[in-house]
């Protein structure tokens, strides 16, 4: 993908759209508490299936490096309300999954944490960055084409007819 200064200048509104007592950062070391938590706060929201299973993080993986970075949105008192992970190998990426914390949902924090990896990542280089989203997620699919993501596969998740 090559970025256009459109996009840049979306994903930079759709971060200044942030409520100003929120921040919006790439997470550090000293986050990966903060991130457990939300993870584990929420690791029941997804719907399951082989395209949007999703396992409990741990410590490792919860720990940003140049090869997962992590990108969270904090409140006025420093909680950590929404994250998104990426894992980088060169210049391709892939989002592992993004999470809101319930209470904060349908505020547009999904589409901020991802505008500011995307802005993060087009400056390091990065030219490819794939993401999913579930048809039961309408939101996260929003978020998706709010930031210009093209749909270029589709899952299905099928189960044996009840007897």
């Amino acid at each position: 993908m090559e970025v256009t200064s459109q996009q840049l200048a979306r994903w930079t509104e759709i971060l200044a759209s942030l409520p100003p007592q929120t921040t919006c950062r790439e997470l550090e070391a000293a986050d990966v508490p903060a991130a457990l938590s939300l993870d584990a706060d929420t690791v029941s929201d997804y719907p399951g299936g082989v395209a949007t299973a999703h396992s409990p993080m741990t410590v490792a993986s919860a720990a940003p490096s140049a090869s997962r970075r992590g990108f969270g949105v904090f409140d006025s008192d420093a909680n950590l309300v929404a994250m998104t992970f990426v894992d980088v190998d060169g210049n391709r990426a892939e989002v592992d999954f993004t999470v809101v914390a319930q209470h904060r949902r349908c505020s547009g924090l999904a589409t901020a944490v991802k505008a500011a990896s995307l802005l993060a990542l087009s400056c390091d280089g990065v030219t490819v960055v794939r993401t999913g989203g579930s048809d039961e997620n309408r939101g996260i699919l929003a978020a998706n084409a709010a930031l210009g993501f093209e749909v270029d596969e589709h899952w299905l998740t099928l189960s044996a007819p009840q007897a």
